[in-house]
Parts: C-alpha cells; structure tokens; sequence
C-alpha cells in the first residue's frame, strides 16, 4: 500500500525532489513550515507514515518497514534519487531509507535525532491519549482539559491535538493508531539497522536546548554516516522546525542545493 502523501512545488522532471517525513504521533502538516519554504525551488513530497495521519494502518511498526514504505514511494514516482528530511522518528526512518538503498539517497538530513536506541520517554503522553480515547470528549478543548491533568506543556497538547478529528460517525478520534504505536513502542525507541557505513551526504541538526542529540552519539553518527555534518539551533529545543523555522529551514536549503 502506498503512504498518504501532499505533493507541491515544481515538476519532478524539472527539479530535485525532497521527502519530508513528520515524527511521532505526527503527520505531514508538522512539516509544512519546510515544505513551503522548499517549494520554489524543488518538488516536495510530504508524507503520513503508516499508523499516522491518513495513510494506512498496519499491525507492523518499526524502521525496516516504514523506510520500505518510502522506497514504495519513490519507486511510485520513478525518482532516481531524492533528498530526505526527517524529524525526530521521521529522521530515523530517513536514515533506514539510506541504509536500505544509498544509490536513492542525494543527500540526507536528520533533525533532531541520532542512530542510536533511546530510553523510554512517551510513556505519560501516550497514558494521555488513551485517557482522551477513553472518556470519547466532543471537543478539543475537552480533550485538551483531559491532556493536562498529565501533560504540562502547552505547545505538546497543542501539538498532539492537531491528530484528533471527527470520523464517520462524528466522534472526535485520534488519526494516529494509538493501540498498534503502543504496542510497537519498543521498535519505535530502538536504533535502526546499520550493517554498514552509509557515504551520502549527511546533515544533523539539532535544537540546542534538546537531548536527543549529545555529545556520546558523535561515535555512532560517525560510525553510521562517514560524511555527517552538524549544525546547532541556538534557542529550539526538540521541535526546531517549529521554534525556529527560520534558522532550520535557511540550514536545510544551504545544505540541499
């Protein structure tokens, strides 16, 4: 089956063609802030992984099958290569994709994330979204007064709301498979497969005040992707693309052209 996707900007005959790959209980609208800015000059296609937004849901979750999905992709569109941006789980699926098939890759960028297996950190998010499932509100903002008894943050509330709309029958449901993300969360934290070295041309960037990118994964970035690059946001933190979209998308557009 192939991904739900939104493609914009000029003809893949006549530019270079970028795939932008949203995180975690994202979908393709996170990534517009990029794609807008990298409309004029390539031809974009914005995707909804598996299990996420509108595209289709499946019992398997992890980075084998969800880098395959994006080869479905660009075998769909006949693309010789591409360019791959992805954040957060989206940044790990866009290495998978390299590592899978380096002749597609023109050149990758990763945002916010490293090759590495991560420590458990969603578990009060995803108590939340199941909370909201639950008690079936009618509204966002009495979804939002159910998120905050366990989630603090504004801007996260703000962020998973984006996911919860009406289905047929008129309730508010999440468009993330909140039960098959649950149950595959173990795949999600793990390190991709990295049986060898991927040469492409590589950028990370990470929001200075994140943690997902330290100091100790230099070894393993290194490891993995010979020719990475690093840029810092000075003032973003996890969700860079939305707190400086500026800075990420200038870094993105020097980087890629």
């Amino acid at each position: 089956m192939l991904l739900n996707f939104k493609q914009s900007g000029l003809d893949q005959n006549n530019a270079k063609t970028v795939i932008l790959i949203h995180g975690l209980f994202g979908s393709l609208e996170n990534l517009n802030v990029i794609a807008r800015a990298l409309e004029s000059s390539f031809n974009v296609i914005n995707v909804d992984l598996r299990n996420h937004g509108r595209s289709f849901k499946s019992d398997d979750m992890n980075y084998q099958v969800m880098a395959e999905d994006i080869l479905s992709l660009i075998h769909h569109f006949g693309l010789d290569k591409v360019t791959l941006v992805g954040h957060s789980m989206g940044g790990k699926v866009a290495m998978q994709v390299a590592m899978l098939d380096e002749q597609k890759v023109e050149k990758l960028v990763v945002l916010d994330i490293a090759p590495v297996k991560y420590h458990s950190r969603h578990d009060t998010i995803i108590h939340a979204l199941n909370q909201v499932s639950q008690q079936t509100p009618t509204s966002r903002s009495a979804a939002d007064k159910v998120m905050s008894e366990y989630i603090e943050e504004l801007g996260v509330r703000q962020f998973l709301l984006k996911s919860l709309a009406k289905n047929e029958q008129g309730t508010l449901e999440w468009r993330f498979n909140l039960p098959i993300i649950e149950e595959n969360y173990s795949h999600i934290i793990e390190n991709i497969d990295t049986p060898r070295t991927c040469l492409c041309d590589t950028l990370f960037i990470k929001g200075n005040n994140s943690d997902y990118i330290l100091p100790e994964h230099k070894d393993a970035i290194v490891s993995a992707f010979a020719k990475a690059r690093a840029k810092i946001i000075q003032g973003a933190g996890h969700w860079l693309h939305a707190e400086k979209p500026e800075a990420v998308n200038r870094s993105i557009i020097d980087f890629i052209q």
